[in-house]
């Protein structure tokens, strides 16, 4: 493998039923984190016949925010803070669990009517030690509220962090990077070193080459620090770019929850049992608007 790249990552995959498939890539084994990324999926592409969608039940969440980011597809947000949102391609949906925060996730209902393909990433960042307590909060940006542009060939968008000198309105209380791009007649794009201090591509489809060696889709690619990497592109492909500085020490991960301390998730499961289908609780209330039900803890 080329010295430019210190880890090719291949993604778990899941089935989760429905033709609904999930493909893991962080946590890896060998790899726990790039940047403040602790978790990273990719979900779809699949085809929702009219009538049919998906419901994810309310759910906890603590010591991190929670990215999504389409590129087919709708999702319906509702968390304890009261937010009930749709998000669509080219947005970016930011919560931030801190303390704690409930939400879920589902098909909206013209969608849910009319069918639809699913398509997207959902990634975890973890809040650094100073913030993993902070009140939850959510900000949805709109697709043109991110900068895009055009590089060597390739279509790229900041969701997160400063790149090639666009800064994105995403405020996160730790050095971060990530961009999407697409090259559909193909690109020949060069990622800097001086990005970020970790950084990964990962390829959602297409191919990319790299001194000589091809890489498919579904792989994350974690590039040497500090080298400028010069990166071929195939007609067609899309991906991200993802990283940022290297995190305030190792985090542990259970089930929804995030924590550098193991005793913060203990307290949290905790609190979820206490309060799930009992009405809530001040650190995890209830969703207003969505149905009775939950997620218990496994």
């Amino acid at each position: 493998m080329s010295d430019l790249i210190s880890r090719r990552i291949e993604p778990r995959v899941r089935d989760l039923g429905g033709g609904f498939r999930v493909r893991r890539v962080l946590p890896f084994h060998a790899q726990r984190m790039v940047g403040p990324f602790v978790f990273f999926d990719h979900f779809g592409p699949v085809a929702y016949a009219p009538g049919e969608g998906f419901d994810v039940r309310p759910h906890p969440h603590i010591g991190l925010s929670t990215v999504t980011y389409l590129f087919e597809g709708a999702i319906e947000h509702r968390d304890s803070l009261g937010t009930d949102l749709v998000i669509r391609p080219g947005a970016v949906n930011w919560m931030t669990a801190g303390h704690g925060i409930v939400h879920s996730e589902r098909t909206p209902a013209p969608e849910r009517e009319a069918g639809q393909t699913m398509h997207g990433l959902q990634t975890w960042v973890a809040l650094p030690k100073t913030h993993e307590g902070v009140p939850p909060a959510f900000v949805h940006h709109a697709a043109d509220t991110l900068p895009e542009f055009e590089r060597q060939g390739a279509r790229m968008r900041v969701l997160a962090g400063e790149a090639f000198g666009h800064v994105s309105p995403v405020q996160f209380p730790w050095p971060i990077l990530y961009v999407a791009f697409e090259a559909d007649d193909g690109a020949n794009l060069i990622v800097p070193g001086a990005l970020a201090e970790e950084r990964a591509i990962y390829l959602v489809n297409g191919s990319a080459e790299i001194e000589g060696q091809t890489f498919e889709e579904g792989q994350m690619l974690v590039l040497s620090d500090g080298a400028d990497v010069a990166i071929r592109l195939a007609p067609g492909t899309k991906g991200v770019i993802c990283g940022g500085a290297v995190m305030d020490g190792p985090r542990k991960i259970e089930w929804n929850f995030v924590a550098s301390d193991q005793a913060l998730i203990e307290q949290a499961k905790q609190d979820w049992q206490n309060s799930a289908g009992s009405g809530g609780s001040d650190r995890f209330p209830t969703v207003p608007g969505d149905k009775d039900e939950w997620i218990p803890l496994p």
